[in-house]
């Protein structure tokens, strides 16, 4: 287990780096500097500009340099936001994304296992379609789509919440169901499948022939073999949930790192970009990383087959 998470975790760490490396360089490749607008900079004070950012230097030096800040966990200063550290901006504007995110991946998980357990056990009945009906509808339907649709139907007409912020527990509920659609979709639709697999397997036959009451029945055997798939979802779940977070806080005018994304790429803030770039991918691959533990501990035998293979 030690070995397969270490293996696990070097995979992680040199993923980061090509991560770091591919936007550092691909910044420098953008043609023109963060400092141009529509007036014209005079050149002394864009030179002055670029010394202060360290912009004059080598391209190599800028690269060791910015590398040996991400090490310190030191993202550099922001070049729109006056004297403001790019990891101070990331760190205050990051607690509401947070709040949006975690209630969006907890609903998904619950209401799409609990759609899909439903679906599974009254196969080829009402339940069950009206289950499969919404999930095809919760995968065809974008969700910034979902979001315009719901914020204009509960909040401008009914009035039931507010169009726009996110001060009370009511503003929750609009944003996390636009962004929990699709993921409860894919989840109900995993679970359905697998548990139906689950059910017709020779050794629930075993069980119900040995006496095992249905209860036991079904979370000795079928529902831990039944989110498998889903235990496997929640990584590229959590990726979703996240960069599909930047469309859903400009919708609702949530000021989340979502906004400030969008923002710094609007203005050229390329200490930003690089930033907020790095920063979600240490949060999707640290998604990635407990993940594929979970799925060890869930099943076993994948820590056998790790071991066989290192």
């Amino acid at each position: 287990m030690v070995r397969y998470v270490a293996k696990k975790f070097l995979y992680m760490l040199l993923s980061l780096f090509i991560l770091i490396s591919a936007t550092f360089f691909l910044m420098k490749a953008i043609p023109g500097d963060p400092f141009m607008s529509e007036k014209k900079v005079p050149p002394e004070i864009q030179a002055r500009l670029m010394e202060q950012y360290g912009l004059d230097k080598p391209v190599y030096e800028q690269y060791f340099k910015y590398l040996g800040g991400i090490a310190k966990g030191d993202f550099g200063i922001s070049m729109k936001h006056q004297n403001q550290e790019v990891t101070d901006i990331i760190l205050e504007t990051f607690s509401a994304s947070l709040k949006l995110g975690l209630c969006a991946i907890v609903i998904s998980v619950i209401v799409g296992i609990l759609l899909g357990m439903l679906a599974a056990l009254y196969h080829r009945k009402l339940i069950d379609n009206v289950a499969m009906v919404l999930a095809v509808l919760g995968i065809a339907v974008p969700s910034f789509v979902l979001a315009s649709l719901i914020q204009f139907i509960f909040a401008e007409k009914l009035g039931w919440f507010n169009v726009m912020g996110f001060d009370g527990p009511l503003d929750y509920v609009l944003p996390v169901a636009a962004l929990s659609a699709q993921p409860i979709a894919f989840i109900a639709r995993l679970t359905r499948s697998n548990m139906l697999e689950v059910l017709h397997a020779d050794y629930i036959k075993t069980a119900k022939a040995k006496g095992l009451n249905w209860v036991t029945i079904m979370f000795r055997h079928v529902i831990r073999n039944g989110i498998l798939p889903v235990v496997t979802y929640v990584g590229p779940m959590t990726a979703n949930i996240i960069t599909g977070s930047v469309v859903i806080e400009q919708i609702f005018g949530i000021g989340g790192i979502g906004k400030v994304f969008v923002d710094c790429i609007t203005n050229r803030d390329y200490t930003m970009i690089m930033g907020v770039t790095i920063f979600y991918g240490i949060l999707l691959m640290l998604a990635r990383f407990f993940t594929d533990i979970v799925y060890v501990l869930v099943d076993p035998r994948i820590k056998l087959t790790g071991g066989k293979e290192g």
